[in-house]
This record gives C-alpha cells, structure tokens and sequence, in this order.
C-alpha cells in the first residue's frame, strides 16, 4: 500500500487533534450523525462497516448521558462492545512496535495489546463523550473488489474546519478489520511507534509494558473534564 510522506508529527500533536476530531483509536472511535441500527454491522464491503458502526456509535453517545459526563466504565463498555470487535488490536500494536514486536514472548506481546487497546480507550475517551452534532462525510472508496487493504476516506464536519479522518482496513477471514486511523494526515500507529521504540531502547519490553500499565492507571485516575 502506498504511503504518504509527510513530516512525522508528535504524540503530542495527536493528542491535539483528538479534540478536534471529538473521536476515540485504537486502534479507532467512530462518528456520523444517524440513527442506532438494529441489524449487525455490515462487513460485506469496508465503507459498509464504518457507516453502519459509526451510526450505531453516535446514536448511542447522544442517548446516554452518563457517556456524556465523560463516565469511563461506560464509555471503555461501549467500545467493547460496539468498536473492539471490529477492529485488529494485535495488527494495530504489532505495526507500533515495529521491528521490536518480535523481540517480545508471546505473554509480553499479549500484556501490550491488552494495556495498547486500554490505552487508546482511555486517551480518547473524553473526545467520545463530547459528541454533540458532529457528522460525517464520507468520500468514494477506490477499492477493486480483490483489494485485501483499503482505506476508507471521511471528513468529519462540526465545530471549526473540517477534519480529514481516514481508516486503514484489513480483509480477514471474520470480515473486514479495522488496524490504524489517520487524522489530519498522521497514522495513529506512527504516532506511537517513536514513543514505543525510546521506551524499549531505554528499558526492554518488559519496560514498555510497564510504561504502559503506569500511564493507564495515571488515565483511570483522571477525573471526566466534563
């Protein structure tokens, strides 16, 4: 797949664009302005997915007032729920680790996709429960039907200028996955990979894991901005 070149932006700068995004990773949180939907998500096609979780999402957000007091349990519930069984945690992580993944066990690569996914929940959860009326536009996907890979084109129209919010999916034996998130131009997984990689060079991955266990548990303590 054919990547973009771009100056690499910052954790930092990502964490930025999250409010302006209003979304939630991941390995990543959906929006659009439709109403909740009955029927399972359709994983015949990618853009099918997105738009049917994403509806699912937003209706759910807007009917529960506890998500929008920023109320972490239901929040990381419905992520669970509605977002986590259609995306790709351990391609997500892997891809962040970069050549590294293949220096941890398998018990070390299985902490890292447990504390990674906690992570991104946690991180992005205030974003998720300030939906409000943002919606979404989504662009044709210029996909041929053997494609295994695709990237799913939206804007996301609301407060100030648009934002651009992409979704990189894979073709899998369980439908299509979810694996990364572009937002304005920066892949989610990108914008960890540096992050990871100091950690691991300093202290192994045993370190990472901790790194990562410690910055949950500083997220879990946090009290809601709302």
């Amino acid at each position: 797949m054919h990547q973009v070149k771009k100056p690499m932006k910052s954790y930092q700068t990502i964490q930025k664009y999250v409010d302006l995004v209003a979304t939630s990773v991941a390995f990543c949180l959906f929006l659009t302005s439709g109403l909740a939907l009955a029927q399972a998500p359709d994983q015949s096609t990618p853009d099918g997915l997105i738009k049917t979780v994403v509806s699912d999402v937003m209706a759910s957000v807007k009917s529960d007032p506890e998500i929008q007091k920023g109320n972490i349990p239901r929040i990381v519930d419905l992520v669970e729920k509605k977002i986590v069984p259609y995306t790709d945690m351990r391609r997500t992580t892997e891809m962040a680790m970069g050549p590294n993944w293949k220096k941890a066990t398998p018990e070390q690569q299985a902490q890292l996709i447990a504390e990674f996914k906690s992570l991104l929940i946690r991180t992005y959860s205030g974003a998720l429960s300030q939906l409000r009326d943002q919606t979404v536009q989504f662009k044709q996907l210029r996909a041929a039907p053997e494609d295994q890979e695709v990237v799913v084109k939206t804007v996301v129209l609301g407060r100030g200028d648009p934002v651009p919010l992409d979704y990189r999916l894979e073709k899998t034996a369980n439908g299509w996955k979810v694996y990364d998130m572009n937002i304005m131009g920066v892949w989610l997984v990108e914008a960890y990979r540096n992050q990871f990689a100091n950690q691991i060079s300093q202290n192994g991955v045993d370190g990472l894991v901790k790194f990562l266990q410690e910055r949950n548990k500083q997220l879990a303590a946090a009290k809601p901005s709302n």
